[in-house]
């Protein structure tokens, strides 16, 4: 799995687990093969909006170390249970087509931090304007 596939499942999965097993409350033990039919929804699910900007807040609220992620590429990633080491960042830099010099790891990270709020914010995120 990708490490940008990675952030948003940590993000998507963080406020959707809730609503997924209530919406497959009703038929959980139906059987085995419909329980392929919500797959394909799955993917319909991440177009619902979701208040990206609040998980991280909750997430943050719950973590005991102080994390700037709002502009930070390494604290989002901590903040998230991730690898945020220089070489997580760079194949996540090769990830999203970063065409920069991955030596200038200061470059690279601010691309980064906005590169992955636009994609959130494209992948059905609700990101502020200030974060993208």
């Amino acid at each position: 799995m990708s490490i940008f596939s990675n952030i948003l499942n940590k993000i998507f999965h963080h406020d959707s687990a809730p609503a997924a097993p209530a919406a497959n409350a009703g038929q959980p033990a139906a059987t085995a093969a419909p329980a392929t039919a919500p797959e394909p929804a799955q993917p319909a699910a991440p177009k619902q909006e979701v208040d990206v900007e609040a998980v991280l807040t909750q997430l943050q609220a719950n973590h005991g170390e102080q994390l700037n992620w709002r502009t930070s590429i390494v604290d989002l990633m901590k903040l998230l249970g991730l690898d945020s080491s220089l070489s997580a960042r760079k194949e996540l830099a090769s990830e999203l087509h970063y065409s920069g010099n991955t030596e200038d790891s200061a470059a690279m990270n601010i691309w980064l931090h906005k590169q992955v709020m636009q994609k959130l914010a494209e992948n059905g995120g609700k990101v502020p304007d200030e974060l993208k």
